[in-house]
């Protein structure tokens, strides 16, 4: 019997396709680790902790500037990082060659996301915006106009966008299409729901967005160097190079942390003093008794052994250890599902604008879920909620009266009797 070996041979051969590896896509051995692959195993760690140390140093004194500039310049600076967090999830999904079939279709996924920006700031800063233009009439008429549409607005640039998005439906695209139309509405809802009550925390004093966000910092960094130098166990599998030595010095360093930052930064007026309208100086104001300090006596047991026979410690400081533990023993799953997520699209970081750090999706993602917390336990354990009938009413009259004057001032200054 006689095998045919040209059969074989003369079957037609498909060519193999040679996919090009994107520089944030994980390498195939990486991944094959999955939890082995620890930092004090790492041969280029101490390279890679000089880049990531560099990159710091960067970050820290550009946020040290801008928040020496106040309010206004840190919310704008939150705004151009969400468009980096924005561009780099709309890439993670692009295909260049579906892309190039549909002109101006990236032009409509922008469309949503300045839709959402303004939607979401324009209900956060409308008043402080009022507040800011009260001494012109035409400005005060103009902003008072946009602020009572700016629902009405937001909603017909939203259907806009909608009409545009079906009047682009390509046939053989549809999957496709649809499937970036889902995918841009779910980035907004994780970026700007989220970063919102970044911006709603950072109007109601400087010190309710540093705190939260140097903690997850501090937590951060700690991890990092308690799982270089002592790291041995495995955490989790999402993310391969965390530990539990990491994850335990750095709740300890974060809780400590907390309640020492607290007491620094709550004697500097113009971080705890909230902003009622959109000017850049610095605030003075009454700091209220959360930042009034209180003087604690120490046992008899501790105050033989220290020359001390009493501490003040400022009551926010106690609101800080709350902040300290939620920064390090929940907000770290944010970047855990980050992880998880990374892994299900096969790649390392979300982007390479930062060097050693990835993109700006990778240093946001705890921060994000933080600034929820910190709001929320702001406006339910430390914001006062007394209000009585009273009150309300006396501050109604109070409101009326101050309209009153003002709009007697503006009419007499345009409109002077003859």
């Amino acid at each position: 019997m006689h095998k045919d070996h040209n059969n074989s041979s003369s079957a037609p051969s498909t060519p193999r396709i040679r996919h090009r590896r994107r520089s944030n896509e994980i390498p195939h051995e990486l991944n094959k680790l999955n939890g082995t692959h620890l930092l004090i195993n790492d041969h280029d760690k101490y390279k890679s902790m000089w880049i990531r140390a560099h990159s710091s140093l960067w970050m820290l004194g550009g946020f040290l500037f801008i928040l020496y500039l106040g309010h206004l310049y840190i919310w704008a600076a939150v705004v151009v990082i969400q468009i980096f967090m924005a561009r780099e999830l709309f890439n993670l999904l692009r295909r260049a060659h579906e892309d190039r079939r549909l002109p101006g279709f990236r032009l409509l996924n922008w469309h949503f996301f300045f839709t959402a920006v303004l939607f979401v700031y324009g209900r956060i800063i409308s008043q402080r915006l009022v507040n800011t233009v009260t001494s012109d009439k035409f400005f005060y008429r103009l902003v008072s106009g946009i602020v009572k549409y700016q629902m009405v607005i937001c909603y017909f640039l939203y259907i806009a966008g909608f009409m545009w998005f079906i009047l682009t439906l390509k046939k053989k695209m549809y999957k496709y299409q649809f499937g970036q139309y889902a995918w841009t509405h779910m980035i907004l809802i994780i970026v700007f729901i989220q970063s919102a009550f970044t911006v709603a925390n950072i109007f109601e004093g400087i010190f309710w967005f540093l705190l939260p966000a140097s903690l997850i910092a501090i937590n951060d960094v700690a991890a990092y160097f308690f799982g270089f130098f002592f790291g041995k166990t495995p955490l989790i599998k999402l993310s391969p190079k965390k530990t539990w030595e990491g994850f335990i010095g750095a709740s300890v360093t974060t809780v400590i942390s907390a309640f020492v930052l607290a007491n620094f930064l709550g004697h500097f007026q113009w971080l705890t003093c909230p902003r009622k309208d959109l000017s850049t100086g610095w605030l003075q104001c009454d700091p209220g008794p959360l930042f009034k300090p209180v003087n604690y006596s120490l046992p008899g047991c501790i105050s033989d052994w220290f020359p001390w026979k009493e501490v003040s410690v400022l009551p926010v400081q106690w609101h800080a250890l709350w902040l300290g533990l939620f920064a390090s023993i929940i907000a770290p799953f944010g970047g855990f599902f980050a992880s998880g997520f990374k892994r299900a699209f096969k790649i390392k970081d979300f982007g390479d604008s930062i060097p050693g750090h990835g993109g700006f999706t990778d240093r946001m993602d705890c921060q994000m879920i933080m600034a929820v917390f910190a709001y929320i336990y702001h406006q339910s354990f430390v914001f006062p909620q007394d209000y009585t009938v009273e009150k309300v009413l006396d501050q109604k009259n109070q409101n009326f009266v101050k309209h009153q004057h003002l709009y007697n001032a503006i009419s007499t200054q345009h409109f002077p009797s003859v």
